[in-house]
């Protein structure tokens, strides 16, 4: 018999009344595991261990003479000081702004600025150096904390963790008194345009969203997850990390992705919530080995994939008994048990977040008999609308909408949300608030949608066109064939990769400034099979790189198709009014584009 221990959101109250409730319930329950690379073992941190160590943590922000409401920020890699660091805040009534760690040093000082943060917590020293040019005497920053100890001597306002917290271990944690409908954290995001901006979520718009899907999945207190999602990415701070506190669940932190294999077979984990990049990789990965394999065992997984299928189906009470059902006993020890081994052996759920999950992918999975799942929603919604079921689980939608969650479909079939996991609103922009959340208080997804009779959500496509790239990075294409075609080589271009785990670039090249370059690269210009060339592939990349010098990494281009004959109204390609018919565009060069990302 399986037993539960969760606390409902009414229950906690804020997410420092989580923490609190869970501390009361499960003191000696394991919180966390952990990797010390010293001693490289593993351990388990209980929950009155991290009592103790975030009383000590909210003595020491005590001493910073912060006021309720003030900003601090933090820039870590997943680990256990992050949840220190998060409940310290929150019990001392502090907003919370996570900052992604791989995130370019200029957007990170422009979030500091624009939140007015006063404490900010990094990994290291060389975080400091690479951020300090980038820091300005707007900045009101009264200290800055560094995780990782070397001998580096820090001056002023800069410190190392261990000279920062007291000694103390017998302190007792804070109560602060604060509201479920108060700010809580401010999650900065990339718009279509400009800055970032700052998402400003409640205690109760998280907590109502990890309620609602514990009504959804159900999460025990034997369950393990693993968490390497950036606690950053608010998928894994709110089904990562509130929703494991609110069930009783333990969380293992990976070392990272190089690791990831590894750690999968030593923590065996119940639950993983991931982006569909992961999965990708290693659907490709599997396909890859069984290309290496005899034409029998190629034929011995096939078959296996396609009654996994079946069975998934008849499970879902979609399909009718089959005998060749009686064979799924013999294909779960040759083929899908040595997949689920892969992954720890324990794998119990696995959700797929972020980004869509191509549909092939998906039934890869769950023909083996893995629980896969796929959600969808956005950080204004902190994050989840929709989520498949196991019970109920259409792997080509996103699922149906989560308790407390309302959607409708709006003009131009726009996809609209309402509920208790929707934003307060933008930081310091009540116009970009205006614009996503209407009168009615429905916000405005961006995404088309439709919604079947059983209530389950297909993401049809998106009213502006911004790439969703499979590892869960929005990218406004605009804004990089902008900075592209500032260069006078190129007269068209346009950016792909949606689903994809990198950009490319379909470019026209300028007819007047072509002749020069075939020249100068030794290329015959009337040659069409000079557009192929490795060397003309190679300069353009080197004048891509530099273009986008200031764009943050994943918005790099690394691959291109280029033309000379340009997309115009006449071939139907470009409006009237001179903008670029990206569907059509892309249907025209599907063959480049599939040799591209083959």
């Amino acid at each position: 018999m399986t037993t539960t221990d969760v606390i409902s959101a009414k229950q906690a109250g804020t997410l420092y009344g989580l923490f609190r409730e869970r501390l009361q319930r499960s003191p000696n329950h394991s919180a966390y595991r952990s990797y010390d690379p010293e001693t490289k073992q593993w351990f388990d941190t209980t929950w009155h261990e991290v009592a103790v160590q975030v009383a000590r943590w909210q003595a020491a922000l005590a001493t910073e003479e912060l006021q309720p409401g003030d900003r601090v920020a933090i820039n870590l890699r997943n680990c256990i000081e992050w949840v220190f660091f998060d409940q310290a805040a929150l019990g001392l009534g502090l907003i919370l702004v996570p900052l992604y760690p791989d995130d370019r040093p200029d957007n990170v000082a422009y979030i500091l600025q624009d939140a007015n943060v006063k404490v900010l917590l990094l990994q290291n020293g060389q975080q400091w150096q690479r951020l300090k040019p980038s820091m300005t005497p707007e900045h009101e920053l009264k200290r800055v904390l560094i995780r990782n100890s070397d001998d580096t001597a820090l001056g002023g306002s800069t410190c190392y963790l261990r000279d920062w917290l007291p000694d103390d271990d017998n302190l007792e944690v804070a109560n602060q008194p604060a509201q479920p409908q108060e700010l809580a954290s401010i999650i900065y995001t990339s718009g279509t345009t400009g800055r970032p901006k700052g998402v400003m979520l409640s205690h109760q718009n998280m907590l109502s969203v990890a309620y609602g899907g514990l009504k959804c999945i159900d999460v025990l207190p034997s369950d393990l997850f693993l968490s390497f999602l950036p606690l950053s990415h608010t998928l894994e701070r709110t089904g990562g990390y509130y929703l494991p506190m609110m069930a009783g669940s333990t969380v293992a932190y990976a070392r990272g992705i190089p690791q990831l294999a590894d750690d999968l077979q030593t923590i065996k984990p119940s639950i993983l919530i991931a982006v569909p990049r992961i999965f990708e990789r290693i659907y490709t990965r599997v396909h890859a080995q069984l290309e290496e394999k005899s034409p029998i065992a190629q034929k011995l997984f096939h078959q296996a994939v396609s009654t996994g299928l079946y069975r998934f189906e008849y499970q879902q009470k979609r399909q009718a008994w089959h005998p060749k059902l009686l064979l799924w006993p013999l294909y779960d020890k040759l083929v899908a048990s040595k997949m689920k081994q892969r992954l720890g052996g324990n794998m119990r759920i696995i959700l797929s977040g972020g980004a869509a999950l191509p549909e092939t992918v998906a039934k890869l999975f769950i023909s083996l008999d893995f629980c896969l799942i796929q959600g969808y929603g956005l950080t204004e919604t902190s994050p989840v609308i929709s989520v498949n079921t196991p019970e109920n689980n259409f792997p080509n939608s996103v699922g149906t909408v989560i308790p407390g969650v309302n959607v409708k479909i709006g003009e131009n079939d726009e996809l609209l949300a309402s509920g208790g996991g929707v934003m307060l609103g933008y930081w310091n922009n009540e116009v970009a608030t205006a614009q996503t959340i209407d009168c009615q208080g429905w916000l405005h997804t961006g995404d088309q949608a439709r919604i079947s009779e059983t209530g389950h959500v297909y993401i049809t496509g998106r009213i502006k066109d911004i790439l969703i790239m499979s590892n869960g990075e929005k990218v406004p294409p605009a804004d990089i064939e902008s900075a592209i075609l500032m260069n006078p080589l190129f007269e068209q271009v346009l950016v792909i990769g949606e689903g994809k785990s990198f950009l490319s670039a379909l470019i026209i090249l300028n007819a007047e400034t072509w002749p020069e370059l075939a020249q100068t690269l030794g290329l015959d210009e009337n040659d069409q099979a000079s557009l192929k060339d490795k060397l003309l592939h190679n300069h353009i990349t080197k004048q891509l790189r530099r273009a986008l010098s200031s764009f943050p990494a994943y918005a790099k281009i690394r691959q291109v198709a280029v033309y000379l004959e340009p997309w115009s109204i006449d071939n139907d390609m470009m409006t009237p009014t001179m903008k670029l018919k990206r569907t059509k565009i892309i249907t025209h060069h599907r063959s480049d584009i599939a040799n591209i990302y083959d």
